[in-house]
């Protein structure tokens, strides 16, 4: 009996001292770990602040002030452009004198016609003259023949006549073109604007160099945009947009995608699209399309301005209360909560309670639990509570432990840590641990009666 209770004893005895041995093992492991851990730092921003900045994060696109309606004028290659009475940038009105044509030309022309018309009428005159002669002398014939004779003869001069009359009519015809083309020798502008361009490459004998002037209308503008076709897919027509000044940006105007001409392609250089730049040769280079935006209003917009375009989700409605980011909420509990700077600088996770679900902005309603003034922290693995948070990201050293991961899986992993032997004694020690009588041979425990 005592044999067994000394074994016990002593094997109790060895039991804590493994314990004890793996315990101190695990401790100077976790401390190294957390000595390191104290250079880990986080940075956070106030709700407040994040709320303001998210109404910036939608896609933006570049466009330009123009009027719905464009008058192009091309030079009649015919004629020869004798004065220009306006300048880029000038201010027509309906009926204002653009370019004259020379004349000189046509008035030779029409002189000429002229005096062909009045050999015209001069010949039918005489064709007159002869018919009445030959009739009279058909009436005073005496004999058939005579008078077959005399008739075959009327009846070519009147086909003369006709013949004449035919070409008087062309004359006059032309003459007709030719007075329409001197009294239109000065083109005026069909509509009240603003003249854009004035092509002196179009004037040309091939007429080459497209339209010689382009003529923006006032009154209605629109919105010409520019998309490449990476993130073309960023619009689309019927959409709603929001335009901003580039000036002011508190200068909105709401307006809505009428076309998208993915038929105009331009090669450009650089991104369409107002954000930060990709240094890819893709993105350097790309093809851009056209679209165009009419607007609700007008008001406070000026021809040839420059603004720019984003998709309206509705975030420029005012909405009562706190209104997160739903990539700022963790949702592996039941109630989400939130990555939270305390008052001592330490983050923490704070439960918090939410309402309405913006799916168009993915933007959660905070009921409870978040203040505008609390410090968050966006939710990037590895994050644990007691880290330092900082509102300066300069303080953030981003080669830490946190951020570079130092720890791997191993300090979640006690198995493949410390392997099976640290949770099997059996194992660990023989199984002569657990068999007290075996563990110590019969001399050692054995007294006598």
């Amino acid at each position: 009996m005592r044999k067994k209770k000394i074994g016990v004893i002593l094997g109790t005895v060895a039991v804590l001292a493994a314990v004890g041995a793996g315990g101190w093992y695990l401790y100077g492991k976790f401390y190294k770990n957390a000595a390191k851990s104290c250079e880990d730092k986080v940075y956070v921003e106030s709700v407040a602040k994040i709320m303001q900045t998210a109404t910036g994060a939608n896609n933006r696109y570049s466009g330009v002030v123009e009027p719905q309606d464009t008058w192009e004028v091309n030079l009649d290659t015919s004629r020869k452009l004798l004065e220009v009475y306006v300048e880029e940038g000038d201010e027509v009105e309906e009926g204002t004198p653009l370019f004259s044509y020379d004349t000189s030309d046509l008035k030779l022309e029409l002189q000429q016609a002229e005096l062909e018309i009045e050999n015209i009428n001069n010949q039918i005159t005489t064709y007159t003259e002869q018919i009445t002669a030959l009739t009279n002398e058909r009436d005073k014939a005496t004999t058939d023949d005579a008078r077959f004779d005399y008739t075959t003869q009327i009846q070519t001069v009147q086909t003369s006549i006709r013949q004449s009359q035919y070409e008087l009519a062309s004359k006059k015809a032309g003459i007709d073109k030719i007075n329409t083309s001197i009294s239109d020798s000065v083109i005026k502008s069909k509509i009240p604007g603003v003249v854009k361009n004035i092509n002196t490459a179009g004037n040309d004998d091939t007429g080459s160099g497209g339209a010689y002037m382009t003529i923006l209308a006032t009154g209605e503008f629109q919105i010409k945009g520019k998309v490449n076709e990476q993130n073309i897919g960023g619009i689309s027509e019927g959409q709603a947009v929001i335009v901003h000044s580039r000036v002011d940006e508190s200068l909105i105007w709401r307006g809505t995608v009428v076309k998208i001409d993915t038929e105009s392609t331009q090669t450009d250089s650089d991104s369409s699209m107002f954000y930060s730049s990709s240094s890819s040769d893709s993105m350097q280079q790309s093809s851009s399309y056209p679209f165009y935006v009419t607007l609700d209003s007008a008001d406070g917009l000026m021809l040839g301005q420059h603004v720019y375009i984003e998709p309206d989700f509705g975030q420029q409605e005012v909405k009562e209360g706190i209104w997160l980011y739903g990539s700022y909420l963790v949702f592996e509990e039941e109630t989400p909560y939130v990555w939270v700077a305390d008052a001592d600088g330490r983050l923490k996770k704070s439960q918090v309670e939410t309402g309405e679900y913006d799916e168009n902005l993915d933007e959660y309603q905070i009921v409870s639990g978040l203040e505008e003034t609390d410090r968050i922290a966006y939710p990037m693995p590895g994050l644990y509570e007691g880290v330092e948070a900082v509102d300066d990201e300069a303080l953030v050293d981003y080669s830490s432990p946190l951020y570079t991961d130092m720890y791997g899986t191993e300090s979640y992993d006690m198995e493949s840590m410390y392997g099976t032997e640290s949770y099997d004694m059996e194992s660990m020690y023989g199984t002569e641990s657990y068999d007290m009588e075996s563990m110590y041979d019969t001399e050692y425990g054995e007294v006598a009666p």
